[in-house]
């Protein structure tokens, strides 16, 4: 018993951290004007080989953007359509990155890794490295896929994630997060910080809800990649969640 009541205070001491660490927003929600004048032609999509990254690539190519990819293998990828322009790096080098953003209108990151069990900073640094590059090459427009659970979305990935996968499993991956939140918004960029309920293979059936107050307490709420890939792009020509993070389910 004893051991159930100390992982509780642990579980829910870690949840209040995340609340605070990651992005809250300001006590005025309107958004700041954007500074780009065209919709962006050229976008560069960060972390296409995962699972909503695949889905932001297949869309993106869809609606006839240029787009390039920076990814280690681009074995993975070879075989892409016209109109996909494949670089080999690595997220966490910045002249990779810096070559990557040059010349691009847009950058859509869905960033991911599967290191779970440490402490990481790939998410934070790789997202340091392009905001870093995306000023220095003047590209404006940053929509980042992190999710819901930090910030003031925190305890909304329902009782199972807040208790059970965050704590257990994926502490150091949510932290990173925060840390990837704070670089965004601290940027002059125009970004978006989308944060996704729990993620699923299933068929698009459209976002239910978008904004503040998404997700669930108690049960956990799930949404299609292709569902957040649609949102995602859409930011790119939508300034109604500039410089905000709304959820997604």
């Amino acid at each position: 018993m004893t051991l159930v009541l100390l992982f509780m205070v642990y579980a829910c001491a870690l949840s209040y951290a995340l609340s605070r660490a990651g992005h809250r927003a300001a006590g005025s929600t309107s958004a700041t004007a954007a500074t780009h004048a065209a919709p962006p032609a050229r976008i560069l999509i960060i972390g296409a080989t995962g699972g909503t990254g695949s889905e932001v690539l297949k869309l993106a190519l869809e609606r006839g953007y240029d787009v390039t990819v920076l990814v280690r293998d681009p074995a993975r990828l070879r075989d892409g359509p016209a109109g996909l322009t494949v670089l080999r790096g690595d997220v966490m080098d910045p002249a990779a990155v810096d070559a990557a953003v040059r010349g691009q209108d847009a950058v859509v990151s869905a960033l991911g890794h599967t290191q779970f069990l440490g402490p990481s900073r790939i998410l934070s640094e790789g997202t340091r490295n392009l905001v870093h590059a995306m000023q220095a090459h003047g590209v404006r427009r940053l929509v980042c896929e992190t999710s819901l659970g930090i910030g003031d979305s925190a305890g909304r990935m329902g009782v199972y994630y807040t208790l059970f996968t965050i704590p257990v499993i994926l502490p150091f991956y949510y932290w990173d997060k925060t840390r990837q939140e704070r670089i965004v918004a601290a940027s002059d960029l125009d970004w978006v910080i989308v944060r996704p309920a729990a993620l699923t293979n299933a068929a698009k059936r459209g976002v239910r809800r978008a904004g503040a107050g998404v997700g669930g307490l108690l049960l956990t709420h799930g949404i299609p990649r292709a569902d957040v890939a649609e949102f995602m792009l859409d930011q790119l020509t939508s300034d109604t969640y500039l410089r905000q993070a709304p959820g997604l389910e």
